[in-house]
């Protein structure tokens, strides 16, 4: 080869390297594509779990893949025996035992620039507790607003690094951690759950819409008065129905929704409210179908000469019935007018557990519950919900003057699908053996009090800014200490420190029937979402801090939104609260009870309803008619087909999952550490982090429970942990949340017998 034909073929290899990098790119953005597809395909696929009746063989179907991919994405779907799963489940657990641990994995060559988080130190640390014991847990089951979260869809995350071992100098010295198996939440061991990716913040233009509000939406004061509606309470069971000042008994039939409106509105006309109190007609019959969720529906929708389904009008316009489980709304008109007066049948537990209370009982307190507020808000009105009740009395306080004068502006689409996506609500954790033990020496359940009105003090507003990697670590430590502190949102890489034998302290998502477990186990690395609360604690815990690093977050600047609603509606619960152990008739008392549960349900789905999740929006179709594009059909009869669709965001003026999300990182955080002030000084701690090592058995909201007594302080705030149930053991650990149901009423019944000595 001469030095001509050489040159010649370089030419032409650097003109191959051009082509073969052209097709590489191409291979790329197809595999990116590919790898796109596959994860939608695999959320809607664990979509799909949450119905009832979905069927593993015909949603592999539709979706192309095999039973078994199915089944390892939504393992709600396996067909297999529950006893053969368990069965399977030991031998595994068995193997995994004898088997040495295997090392971490090498991580992926390219991480996304982080900067690590300073350790925050505390004044007065805490001693170091005992060496671990055997513990049971706490559970608080924690009903969510009607509409069920669903993460928003997600951009591919940065891949988890391989497991890092802390610093030596992070690491405090501790026990060796005992063998750690993941925690558990309801019958599904979390383990066959997998890794879920969260979106992250995109770069250049896009990330633009991350830091913006909704043009023209604003969260303004109302200028009108709402108007109450006529209400009355039936007892379904005995057909006793309150009335005004007075109770008659009526001849319900059946009991179908017909002969319902029929008796209640032939004795009170003009009832545009029913509030069933006892009796759950909607459960009639429910062994002839294969879900609850399909007897209701068919119940709702029970055919009737006089009364049929009201649609509503304009925006509401195929509104329907709200088909749930156990708290049914029910909404008609009559069929000579379908576009006229409309009657709702809904259920008192939206409000409270009427606890067999009688239909006296609960109209006394409705009454008491609307004299508490209107002690606070002249305006006061009970709508239909305690969702629509908080939301409407916190409007009513937005300032007059001032900076938020003009209303609170609503965050972007784009930024409100991230909250969504990323802000899990409350923790819900069944810690199983070997961490805890499989006799537990007690089971021990705490429960705070009023415990989201504890985090309201303070909230997010306006427009976040976004804090970048680079830009946190060019921060002083001091000026990253304040962006922890304040109302912030960040994107963090975890790694559990070496020698950690205790609960873990952050979220991270995975796939299943829960959307978020905590990581305890030592050198553990995972990126997650965390508020600035929480990443606070894990970097400023007394027992080791966590290495966290920043690989982006958001920071809003500290308000004080939800400060006014929530004063007032304390200050209702605390008269209500006196009431109920102050009144001369036992009546009243137990009125006046029920009404502070009802104070809290309005903070509690008020709360949630600034969530404002993609909307689940049901209906009825007759049958032979067209269905409405993109609708999951919840059940049919002879006449109608239910259904219900996701109707994705709404302008929603009062849309603010930023607040949401600060309250629940909040109140997750004081689960492991919450502090006693009187004044400035911290005068007492409680919490998990407080408890010795393996005596935490269950997380359950807004309490925990235990193998053991803790000497955590009781004084009747919101916030604090009251002793809630003692069941003496030794008692088996539950293998699931129902089986600790069990456990925690015979507790709760065991220490109304013996009292409490908190």
């Amino acid at each position: 080869m001469d030095r001509k034909t050489y040159t010649a073929e370089l030419a032409a290899l650097r003109q191959l390297r051009t082509e073969i990098t052209a097709a590489e790119k191409q291979v790329a953005a197809a595999q990116k594509e590919l790898d796109k597809l596959n994860q939608q395909r695999a959320r809607r696929v664990a979509g799909l779990a949450g119905y009832e009746g979905a069927q593993a063989p015909a949603v592999a179907k539709a979706s192309g893949l095999s039973v078994g991919d199915v089944v390892r994405i939504a393992p709600l779907l396996d067909p297999t025996p529950a006893a053969v799963r368990a069965a399977k489940a030991d031998d595994r657990a068995a193997a995994a035992a004898a088997a040495p641990a295997p090392a971490p994995e090498a991580a992926p060559a390219e991480e996304p620039a982080a900067a690590v988080a300073p350790v925050l130190t505390r004044p007065a640390p805490v001693p170091e507790q005992p060496a671990p014991t055997p513990a049971p847990v706490d559970v608080e089951d924690h009903r969510v607003e009607v509409v069920a979260e669903q993460p928003a869809p997600a951009e591919p995350a940065v891949p988890a690094p391989a497991a890092l071992a802390a610093p030596a100098a992070q690491a405090a010295p501790a026990a060796q951690a005992a063998p750690v198996v993941p925690a558990a939440a309801a019958s599904r061991p979390v383990a066959e759950a997998g890794p879920r990716e969260l979106p992250s913040l995109p770069e250049g233009p896009a990330g633009a819409r991350f830091e913006a509000v909704t043009t023209g939406l604003v969260s303004k004061r109302p200028n009108f008065t709402q108007q109450a509606r006529s209400t009355v309470f039936l007892d379904a069971a005995t057909g006793d129905l309150a009335v005004r000042d007075r109770v008659v008994r009526l001849d319900l039939g059946t009991r179908t929704p017909g002969e319902i409106l029929d008796a209640v509105l032939h004795t009170a006309p003009g009832t545009e409210r029913i509030y069933i109190t006892a009796g759950a007609p909607w459960h009639d019959g429910a062994e002839r179908y294969s879900t609850l969720k399909d007897a209701v529906a068919a119940w709702l929708n029970t055919p009737s000469e006089r009364w049929t389904t009201a649609v509503g009008a304009g925006r509401d316009k195929l509104a329907g019935h709200f088909v749930h489980q156990r708290q049914p709304v029910g909404r008609y008109a009559p069929t000579t007018a379908p576009d006229g007066p409309v009657t709702e049948i809904r259920s008192m537990g939206e409000w409270f557990d009427p606890d067999g209370a009688d239909v006296t009982t609960c109209r006394d307190a409705f009454r008491l519950l609307w004299q508490a507020l209107r002690r606070h808000w002249d305006d006061a009105v009970l709508m239909g919900s305690p969702s629509q009740t908080g939301r409407d009395l916190w409007s009513r306080t937005i300032p007059t003057t001032g900076e938020w004068a003009g209303g609170y502006p609503v965050l972007s689409e784009e930024l409100r699908g991230l909250l969504h996506a990323t802000g899990g609500q409350g923790r819900t954790e069944l810690i199983l053996p070997p961490r805890v033990p499989e006799q537990l020496p007690a089971l021990v359940e705490y429960d705070r009090t009023f415990a989201y009105a504890k985090h309201l003090w303070k909230s997010p507003v306006g427009t976040p800014r976004r804090i970048t990697a680079a830009a946190f670590a060019a921060m002083t430590e001091q000026e990253q200490i304040k962006a922890l502190m304040s109302c912030s949102h960040w994107n963090v890489r975890v790694t559990v420190p070496a020698g950690w034998n205790h609960v873990g302290l952050l979220p991270a998502p995975v796939t299943g029937d829960r959307a978020w477990v905590y990581p305890s186990e030592p050198g553990a690395t995972f990126t997650t979402w965390a508020g600035g609360a929480e990443v606070h604690l894990a970097l400023s815990n007394h027992l080791m801090p966590w290495k966290v690093e920043i690989l982006g977050g958001l920071l809003f600047e500290d308000g004080k939104p939800l400060d006014e609603w929530g004063k007032r509606l304390k200050s209702a619960w605390a008269d209500l609260t006196n009431l109920s152990t102050l009144h001369g008739d036992e009546r009243q008392r137990t009125a006046a009870y029920l009404a502070s549960r009802a104070v809290r349900s309005v903070l509690l789905f008020g709360l949630g309803g600034f969530a404002q999740r993609p909307r689940l929006v049901s209906g009825t179709t007759p049958i032979g008619e067209a269905l409405p594009a993109g609708v999951e059909i919840l059940g049919q009869d002879s006449e109608v087909v239910t259904w219900q669709r996701q109707a994705g965001f709404s302008r929603d003026p009062y849309a603010h999952p930023e607040w949401a999300a600060y309250v629940w990182s909040g109140a997750r955080a004081a689960l492991l550490d919450m502090k006693y002030r009187q004044g400035k000084e911290v005068i007492a701690h409680a919490g998990a982090l407080h408890a010795r090592p393996g005596t935490v058995v269950y997380f359950g909201t807004d309490g925990i429970a235990l193998t053991e007594r803790q000497p955590w302080p009781y004084r009747g705030e919101p916030g604090d942990y009251l002793l809630k149930g003692h069941l003496t053991g030794p008692v088996e650990h539950p293998t699931s949340q129902e089986q600790y149901l069990k456990l925690r009423a015979l507790g709760r019944a065991e220490l109304a017998e013996k009292g409490s000595d908190q």
